[in-house]
C-alpha cells in the first residue's frame, strides 16, 4: 500500500472519528435539553403542589376553628339548657306542677285542678299565682317561642258547660286561650312568642281509666321549644287532632256543667 493510500486512509478514520464524537456530543446536548425540560417540569410541578398544600393548610385551620365554635356554641347551649331546666324545677316543681325536657323542648305540665274548676275555663286566683311565676321565668328567655297546650281526659261532655263547651276539643283550647292571655295581659309575654292550641283527650299521658290517669291527663301543658325552632301552629301526630279556637263568649244561657272531674 502506497503513502498517498495511508494518507487517504487515515484521514477518512480520522473524519469518521470525529463525526462519532460529534454525533455523542449532539445526543449528550439533546438529552441534557431533555433533562432539563424534565427538571423544569417537575419544579413547576412541586412549585403548584406546594400552593396547594398551603390553601389546603388554610382550609383545614378555618375548619378547625369553626368546629371549635360551634363545640362551644353547643356547650353553652347545653349549659343553658341545664340552667333553664334546673330553674323551672326549683320555682315550679310541685305534686301539681311536673317538669320534663326531650329534645330540647322544656314542658310544664299544670293539672287543671289548680287552674280551673271543672268544666271551666276561668283561671282561678291559685292559677294565675302559678302562671304568674312561670311568665318571670319565659322573660329570662326571651328568644324562646312557646306553646301553651291544653289537654283534656276521654270522659265526654254530655251537656253545655257553664262556659259554654260543648266538647272536650273547645274546652281544652279555651283554657290553653286563657293561659296565654293571662301570661301576655298580666305576666307580661310578648305575645308575638306565644301561641295557644287544644289537642282535647287525644294526647294522654296516663291511662284513662283510672280516675288518677284521668286527673293527670286534664292539664295545661306550657312548651318551651329550642331557639332554632319556630311556633307549632300545625302539631305533627298521625291520630287524634288540634283546634286552636277563642273560647265561646259567655251568655245568659247556662246549662249544667259537664261530669265531675272534667
Amino acid at each position: 500500500m502506497t503513502k498517498q493510500t495511508w494518507t487517504i486512509a487515515a484521514f477518512l478514520t480520522g473524519t469518521l472519528a470525529l463525526a462519532i464524537l460529534w454525533l455523542q456530543a449532539r445526543g449528550a446536548v439533546a438529552s441534557r435539553e431533555e433533562a432539563l425540560g424534565r427538571l423544569q417540569t417537575l419544579v413547576e410541578q412541586s412549585a403548584a403542589l406546594s400552593e396547594t398544600n398551603r390553601h389546603l393548610s388554610t382550609e383545614l385551620e378555618r375548619i378547625r376553628s369553626e368546629a371549635a365554635e360551634l363545640q362551644e356554641q353547643v356547650e353553652q347551649s347545653t349549659q343553658a339548657r341545664l340552667s333553664m331546666e334546673q330553674q323551672f324545677r326549683s320555682d315550679l316543681e310541685s305534686k301539681d306542677v311536673t317538669i320534663s325536657e326531650l329534645q330540647g323542648r322544656l314542658t310544664v305540665n299544670i293539672l287543671d285542678r289548680v287552674l280551673f274548676d271543672s268544666g271551666e275555663a276561668r283561671l282561678k286566683p291559685d292559677g294565675e299565682a302559678v302562671l304568674a311565676k312561670v311568665a318571670v321565668l319565659l322573660a329570662k328567655y326571651p328568644s324562646r317561642q312557646v306553646q301553651v297546650a291544653g289537654h283534656t281526659d276521654d270522659v265526654p261532655i254530655r251537656n253545655r258547660t257553664a262556659d259554654g263547651f260543648t266538647d272536650n276539643w273547645g274546652l281544652s283550647a279555651g283554657r290553653a286561650t286563657a293561659a296565654v292571655k293571662c301570661l301576655v295581659e298580666k305576666g307580661g309575654v310578648d305575645p308575638k312568642r306565644i301561641a295557644a292550641v287544644g289537642f282535647g283527650e287525644f294526647r294522654p299521658v296516663a291511662d284513662n281509666a283510672t280516675p288518677e290517669g284521668r286527673a293527670r291527663n286534664r292539664r295545661i301543658a306550657v312548651v318551651v321549644l329550642p331557639e332554632e325552632v319556630a311556633p307549632v301552629e300545625r302539631p305533627q301526630e298521625p291520630t287524634g287532632g288540634a283546634q286552636t279556637v277563642l273560647p265561646p263568649p259567655v251568655g245568659s244561657e247556662s246549662l249544667p256543667d259537664s261530669p265531675s272531674g272534667r
